[in-house]
């Protein structure tokens, strides 16, 4: 597959990497909370990620960094759904909502966005799958063991792939039988979440598993494993998420998740021309 459709946007990545900004409106997420939880700098930082070449704007309002506690449904509206009717109103762009509570995606889409994006993958609250068919909108599905409290306390696994690769399968087809279309649906393996170092390595090796049936989508920016790889800090960072990203590109990722949004458009432009021209 190549082709997403998110509600009124659908993009083809038989032509570019479709960029995915991420525009976290909460006062703890791990690399940039804090930075954009006023309307203003949450309106000016998406002009500036769109003018840079980003194709979505990911909007979240509760952190998922490692030990993040949850926030309550109506703190995160509040924290999200004035600015995601702002920036639609505004920009007209293709907007997700990083949620994953039914209420909030149903608000989130009535006031314009196009794509919810469940990092608990359906598991808390499966009804989601039929207010993004309401919507005809799009739904990213990922992996996570546990909850971001706990989720790096126990990252054993037998054969990490295959249990990843049977979630998300077994998760897109529930979506799919409840109206979402496939076209319609990303999976993301969840780098970071409830992984070791070694297995994040591992799955970037091998998203062909992945991507058989469905488009991948991939969240490697600033992550700790690329810290723990190179010795940095989040905010140096950068190199090592386009290293992760344009490896991520030749094993079958479509759509990027990314603070960075200028670096990755050059860097993953030209790297998918290359592999363009060696078809």
């Amino acid at each position: 597959m190549s082709k997403i459709a998110l509600r009124n946007f659908t993009f083809d990545a038989e032509k570019k990497p479709i960029i995915m900004g991420i525009l976290n409106i909460t006062p703890d997420s791990f690399s940039d909370g804090n930075r954009f939880i006023s309307y203003d700098n949450a309106l000016k930082h998406c002009e500036v990620m769109l003018r840079e070449g980003a194709d979505i704007i990911d909007i979240g309002g509760e952190s998922s960094r490692p030990g993040a506690l949850p926030v309550s449904e109506q703190e995160e509206l509040d924290r999200i759904l004035h600015i995601s009717e702002a920036i639609y109103k505004n920009f007209q762009c293709c907007i997700s909502v990083d949620t994953y509570k039914s209420r909030v995606s149903d608000e989130c889409l009535k006031v314009g966005a196009s794509m919810i994006n469940d990092i608990y993958g359906l598991t808390k609250e499966p009804q989601i799958a039929e207010t993004v068919a309401k919507y005809n909108a799009g739904l990213c599905l990922m992996h996570m063991r546990g909850n971001p409290e706990i989720m790096q306390k126990d990252t054993l696994y037998s054969d990490i792939l295959t249990e990843i690769n049977d979630f998300l399968i077994n998760k897109a087809d529930y979506a799919i039988s409840k109206g979402v279309k496939t076209e319609s649906l990303l999976l993301d393996p969840g780098i970071g979440f409830g992984k070791s170092v070694e297995d994040n390595l591992k799955i970037l090796n091998n998203l062909g598993l992945f991507s058989e049936r469905f488009n991948v989508l991939i969240g490697t920016s600033r992550k700790s494993f690329i810290g723990s790889v190179l010795n940095k800090d989040a905010d140096q960072r950068l190199y090592g998420t386009i290293s992760s990203n344009v490896v991520s590109l030749m094993n079958g990722a479509i759509v990027f998740r990314v603070h960075d949004v200028k670096e990755h458009r050059d860097a993953l432009d030209l790297a998918f021309e290359i592999l363009k021209a060696g078809k």
